[in-house]
């Protein structure tokens, strides 16, 4: 009878987690698209209109935010990846449905007017809060309610990268936070569903050139971009954390709001490719110093950019727009890697690949920044073709920024947040 009551619970998970998944996956999904579709729009239309839109335009957003979350969603703020933690620290405490709506909404409206983040933390908290709400709902046994949020995240995760083995680690690396047996099923049943919604739907990668063949000896060079990578990402933590607290001091919400948003239009009216999720300009600088000749000033215009994506991203979070680390620190560490590789080839008589050290430098800041190495990985394995033959030099890449940074910083965003 035991036995058989513990397969009924199994099989209900499994069919809770696939459901879970679905749903998700066309959230993510229709997020994902609409949010790019109406960013490219904007981005590309804005100058033949007028360059000084730049500067008014994230104002527009964060304001548009600011207003729906006291009206509409009767100023319940929105904290993160924080929330999804905080929810898993007790069966009583739950993310609310409005999370769903208010995440999708907030998280597109920062993009398409230029706020210097990305979707991806808006759709992991979306995403969590489907699987939260199944689980409050009491179509699952009582003691599923982490699985059935991992589920979701697994879906929402794969959907924006094309990665299920990046999202499934994603939702037990750095949501779930451990192996369970009914951890691990219900993330895999959703990154079933997952691989078929992706297979089928939306087959692409955020970077069209493919990763190039790689050489022993270029091994030293990534080890120390890896290096960098952690530097990067702990600079941007920390700047995350002091504009946070610097904005929070601040009594006038007009003065918040548009203080930071028109900081963040000054620098995007100097320097576009910080515009929203920056993965346009990512494409561009790949694109641009992938040609025989780079233009003058091109390699300074790109370090002034790995300082200000990272400055950017967290005045944005600052003034109120939704978001997190997680396109910032991929756009960021590319950048790294492109400008680290380009100066070693220059200067240096070497002959590194300059896509595959921005998938490195991706790799090496996005694991440091939200301490998933495992994540980074496969993640940046998926956003470029033939990514996966990198394999070994994203790892070395991914750990050690990984380790560098847990010995200066313990803590990531999150993690600190939740402190």
């Amino acid at each position: 009878m035991r036995q058989k009551i513990f397969l009924i619970s199994y099989l209900k998970l499994l069919g809770g987690a696939a459901i879970v998944a679905l749903v998700c996956c066309v959230l993510a999904y229709s997020l994902k698209h609409l949010t790019e579709h109406i960013e490219h729009f904007m981005l590309n239309h804005v100058a033949q209109i007028n360059p000084v839109l730049y500067i008014i335009l994230p104002s527009v957003g964060i304001t548009s935010i600011y207003f729906l979350r006291k009206y509409i969603f009767h100023n319940r703020k929105n904290k993160g990846i924080r929330e999804i933690y905080t929810t898993l620290e007790t069966r009583k405490d739950h993310l609310p449905f409005f999370k769903i709506p208010s995440h999708y909404i907030n998280g597109f409206l920062t993009v398409i007017f230029g706020g210097s983040t990305g979707i991806e933390v808006s759709t992991v908290v979306a995403t969590a809060t489907v699987g939260n709400q199944v689980y409050k709902r009491g179509f699952m046994p009582l003691a599923f309610k982490r699985e059935l949020i991992c589920a979701g995240v697994v879906a929402g995760v794969t959907v924006l990268f094309g990665s299920v083995i990046g999202g499934w680690l994603f939702a037990i690396e750095v949501i779930g936070k451990r192996f369970d047996r009914t951890v691990l099923l219900s993330c895999t049943m959703a990154a079933l569903v997952s691989f078929g919604f992706v297979y089928y739907f939306d087959h692409g990668f955020l970077i069209t050139i493919s990763a190039q063949e790689w050489h022993w000896k270029a091994v030293p060079f990534m080890l120390v971009l890896g290096l960098l990578g952690g530097l990067l990402a702990t600079y941007f933590t920390q700047i995350v954390i002091h504009c946070k607290h610097w904005f929070a001091q601040i009594k006038s919400n007009f003065i918040r709001v548009n203080l930071g948003a028109i900081a963040v239009g000054l620098m995007i009216f100097f320097f576009p490719s910080l515009y929203g999720d920056s993965y346009s300009g990512l494409s561009q600088m790949l694109t641009s110093f992938t040609q025989p000749d780079v233009l003058v000033g091109l390699p300074l215009v790109l370090g002034t950019l790995i300082v200000l994506k990272p400055l950017v991203a967290s005045l944005t979070l600052g003034a109120g727009g939704d978001g997190g680390v997680f396109a910032p620190s991929i756009v960021a560490g590319a950048f790294l890697g492109i400008l680290f590789a380009y100066l070693c080839n220059k200067y240096g008589g070497m002959e590194l690949r300059i896509i595959n050290f921005a998938l490195i430098g991706a790799a090496a800041t996005l694991s440091a920044a939200i301490h998933g190495p495992w994540t980074a990985i496969f993640l940046m394995c998926s956003i470029a073709p033939n990514g996966y033959q990198l394999l070994l030099p994203l790892g070395l890449g991914a750990f050690v920024a990984y380790l560098l940074s847990r010995k200066l910083c313990p803590y990531n965003v999150y993690s600190y947040q939740e402190a």
